[in-house]
C-alpha cells in the first residue's frame, strides 16, 4: 500500500484567512468599525505568550483588531471572571478568547462560561456546546470545527464511517465527536481508561487522535486506509500518532506540526468576523 496522503492545514488555513481578511475589509468598510478579537492571558507560559503572539499575527493578516489582557499568575477566579465579563459588556471586542491552561487554582469553567455566548468565538462555553450539538446556530470549538473543514477539504465524507475520538476534553474530544455525529458518522469515544484501545482503533475509519500522549496511536493498529487526524501537540513537535508507522496504512493523514493546528487559528479568526458582523448587524459579507 502506498504512503497516505498529507492533510495540508496549513495550505488550507491560509486561504481560510484570506477569504476572512477580505470579509473583515467588507464589514469595516460598511460599518467604519474592525473586528476586534480580545484574548486574555493568565501569567507567562511561555508556550501559552507564543501561542497568544501567533494568534495576534493572525489577526492583522485577516484585517482583525486584537486587543491584549495579560494578567498576573496570581490572579483569581472572581478576578479573571471579572475581566471577562467587561470584555462581554464592551461594544468594541466582538470576540473573547481565554488561553488556556489558566493555572489550578482557578476555576476555569467559571471563566470560559463569563464570555457571552454570542462572542464565545472559540466555542468554549455550555451554550456554543450545546448549540454545536444540536446543529443550531452559533460558534464551534475551534479544533474540532478545523478538523471538520480538513475533512471536506479532502473530500471525506463521515456519513456511515466508523469514528474514533481517543480523547474527551472539554473542548476538542467531546465536541469533534459530537460535529462527526451530525454528519452521520458512528462515533465511539475512547479515553485513558478504555480498555484495548488498540482494538477500538482498529475499526476506525476515522481516527481523532486528541489525548496528549505522544505517539500512542501506533500504525499496527491503523486501519488500512483509514483517515487519520492528529490533533495532539507534544514536546518536540511529536503528535498522539506515530507517524511514521501511520503514514504506511492510512490514505490520509495530518502532519504534525502544519496539520490541525492553523486550522485551530483560521476558524478562531472566521468565527471573529461572523460575531462581529453579527453584533453590528450586518447579515452578510
Amino acid at each position: 500500500m502506498s504512503q497516505a496522503r498529507l492533510m495540508d492545514g496549513t495550505a488550507l488555513a491560509r486561504r481560510i484567512i484570506e477569504e476572512t481578511g477580505e470579509r473583515a475589509a467588507v464589514l469595516t468598510e460598511r460599518t467604519g468599525t474592525a473586528p476586534c478579537l480580545a484574548t486574555v492571558l493568565v501569567c507567562e507560559d511561555p508556550a501559552s505568550v507564543t501561542y497568544v503572539r501567533m494568534k495576534q499575527n493572525r489577526c492583522r493578516k485577516a484585517g482583525i483588531t486584537s486587543r491584549h489582557v495579560a494578567l498576573p499568575a496570581a490572579t483569581t477566579t472572581a478576578e479573571l471572571v471579572a475581566t471577562i465579563e467587561a470584555l462581554s459588556a464592551d461594544p468594541g471586542v466582538h470576540g473573547i478568547l481565554l488561553q488556556h491552561p489558566v493555572g489550578d487554582h482557578i476555576d476555569e469553567r467559571a471563566a470560559f462560561e463569563a464570555i457571552a455566548p454570542g462572542k464565545d468565538v472559540d466555542g468554549v462555553t455550555f451554550a456554543s456546546f450545546a448549540t454545536m450539538s444540536f446543529g443550531l446556530p452559533g460558534f464551534v470549538s475551534c479544533t474540532p470545527g478545523g478538523i471538520m473543514r480538513l475533512l471536506d477539504a479532502y473530500g471525506v465524507d463521515p456519513a456511515g464511517k466508523r469514528a474514533v475520538a481517543v480523547g474527551r476534553s472539554a473542548i476538542l474530544g467531546k465536541p469533534v465527536g459530537m460535529l462527526l455525529l451530525a454528519r452521520d458518522a458512528t462515533v465511539t469515544y475512547c479515553h485513558s481508561r478504555t480498555r484495548d484501545l488498540p482494538a477500538a482503533v482498529r475499526e476506525a475509519d476515522i481516527v481523532v487522535a486528541a489525548v496528549g500522549r505522544p505517539r500512542l496511536i501506533r500504525g499496527q493498529d491503523v486501519k488500512p486506509g483509514a483517515v487519520v487526524i492528529d490533533a495532539g501537540y507534544n514536546a518536540g513537535n511529536v503528535g498522539d500518532v506515530d507517524f511514521d508507522s501511520a503514514v504506511e496504512r492510512a490514505s490520509l493523514i495530518t502532519p504534525v506540526p502544519g496539520g490541525v493546528g492553523p486550522m485551530t487559528i483560521a476558524t478562531l479568526l472566521e468565527q471573529t468576523v461572523a460575531a462581529a458582523a453579527r453584533q453590528l448587524g450586518v447579515s452578510e459579507v
